[in-house]
């Protein structure tokens, strides 16, 4: 019988909520020696995800900067997206998770098959995927459990 997504899954995982601040979050994730926690709701649905790499600034320079303009006639031009910067710079200055945090997480079915799980690990590039049964938080899996069950299969 195939394993499923809730037959591995982390079950009642740490989780965030959107108005904690972010030295919250921060000691979270060491406590609990975690890469990432969930933010849910009021309602226990997963909202948003936050990990270490949504804490550290990366960049050639480790700089946060302007992006690179030109004037124009009395106009100024952008000549990179200006989005990516705001999100940075929202980032940067986060006093709260709902600020940090990737909003709208890929999540998973509890009893969606651990091959799902993987496909959807490897096209992502997450290391995490909240499990949910109706539209609610009920656990954590990772590429590590995929993994393990994938080689247990065999």
């Amino acid at each position: 019988m195939a394993l499923t997504v809730g037959d591995i899954m982390e079950r009642d995982p740490v989780t965030a909520r959107p108005e904690d601040d972010v030295e919250t979050v921060v000691r979270l994730l060491r406590t609990h020696e975690v890469p990432g926690v969930p933010v849910v709701n009021d309602g226990g649905r997963p909202i948003g995800i936050v990990t270490e790499s949504d804490l550290v600034l990366t960049d050639d320079d480790g700089d946060l900067h302007l992006p690179h303009y030109i004037e124009l006639m009395g106009g100024i031009i952008f000549l990179e997206p200006l989005r990516r910067f705001e999100s940075r710079l929202r980032k940067a200055a986060a006093l709260k998770v709902t600020d940090l945090m990737t909003h709208e997480p890929l999540t998973i079915e509890a009893g969606a098959d651990v091959h799902e799980a993987g496909r959807i690990i490897v096209r992502s590039g997450h290391n995490r995927l909240p499990v949910v049964e109706h539209g609610r938080l009920v656990g954590v899996v990772t590429r590590v459990d995929v993994l393990e069950a994938l080689t247990r299969e065999e």
